[in-house]
């Protein structure tokens, strides 16, 4: 098997299964089921249906504290997505797009952060100037 769809199917499947939990699981739910839909449209209602119940079951299992059952729903959703992938090779730039999507990239670190301060006083005014946290005790 070519590791490249293996580590793709990877990522959807705990990505999938992570974002059921969150306030993101319509878009996760809604990209997986237009997937779906785009290659193999019969299957689609059911891929549909099978997220929904795989979240209710994750949601039960996490009310009664068990730990065991989010990893083998991963897991299962890992291997669905495997076989859809082999079957429909040309659905991994497609999924690559729903996850980029359900997965910003997070902003590249700008370095220290460009502070400007400036300040004119006159008579008996007080200027206090700070780029960050500043505490001032007068007494």
């Amino acid at each position: 098997m070519d590791p490249e769809i293996a580590a793709l199917a990877g990522t959807a499947g705990t990505t999938v299964v992570t974002l059921m939990v969150t306030n993101a699981w319509e878009s996760a739910r809604d990209g997986m089921v237009a997937l779906w839909r785009r290659f193999q449209p019969a299957r689609a209602e059911g891929i549909g249906e099978e997220l929904e119940a795989g979240r209710a079951d994750l949601l039960l299992a996490r009310r009664a504290g068990d730990t065991e059952s989010e990893a083998e729903l991963t897991a299962e959703w890992q291997g669905r997505v495997r076989r859809f992938l082999l079957a429909q090779p040309e659905a991994a730039d497609e999924l690559r797009r729903i996850l980029d999507e359900l997965n910003p990239p997070l902003p590249e670190d700008p370095g220290p952060e460009r502070i400007r301060l400036q300040a004119r006083a006159s008579g008996s005014a007080r200027v206090y100037q700070a780029g960050r946290d500043q505490h001032i005790t007068e007494r």
